[in-house]
């Protein structure tokens, strides 16, 4: 196992939530971020989404690295196995290219998949342009956490962010995670009236 050294930690929510406190994982996979070749937006625009949703307290824990299975396998089990990140969302290394392998590192170290995931935001992005069918994002289970790779675009990342997310909360309640809170005025996640606090 890699000794991780590189994670930024930032952290927000309220301390008077309902909800209890959670640890995000956040990964962008690119080579040229990682280089640093160009700034990463799409890291910055998933902490940006939840400062503005969530009311539970959470901490993220960041991290650029280039895109290569292994880097990216060892990445997702050290957030989910170290730090006891409960929502690990990466970002980047979807497509079709051959150095795109975020997907296969995800499914690879994941234990159960939710291809669900990956469905709606294909279906998202295919409002806006026609080569969303390129996309191989997913989702899965490792543990009790959920993991998700969502487009590398920042305006992308949004657009998909703000709908996959409705089905999060329930999902981590189901796989004995943390009840995590929305600010009421952001967002409204789907639970059933009996899984409600």
């Amino acid at each position: 196992m890699v000794i991780f050294v590189d994670f930024i930690i930032e952290n927000g929510g309220s301390n008077d939530s309902v909800g209890d406190q959670i640890n995000i994982g956040i990964i962008t996979v690119s080579d040229r971020a990682y280089k640093g070749e160009y700034l990463d937006e799409g890291g910055p625009k998933v902490i940006e989404f939840f400062s503005e949703i969530m009311d539970s307290e959470w901490t993220t824990y960041s991290i650029i690295i280039p895109d290569e299975k292994h880097k990216i396998e060892e990445a997702i089990i050290h957030l989910t196995d170290v730090f006891n990140c409960s929502l690990v969302v990466t970002t980047g290394g979807t497509g079709p290219a051959k150095r795109d392998v975020t997907p296969d590192a995800t499914i690879a170290v994941g234990e159960k998949e939710l291809p669900g995931f990956g469905e709606l935001m294909r279906a998202v992005s295919l409002k806006y342009v026609p080569t969303a069918i390129l996309s191989r994002q997913t989702g899965v289970i490792r543990g009790n956490s959920l993991i998700i790779n969502l487009p590398g675009q920042p305006r992308a990342i949004r657009e998909t962010i703000d709908e996959v997310f409705l089905a999060i909360p329930y999902c981590i309640d189901l796989i004995d995670g943390p009840y995590i809170e929305t600010k009421k005025d952001a967002i409204k996640p789907f639970r059933p009236k009996n899984a409600q606090r």
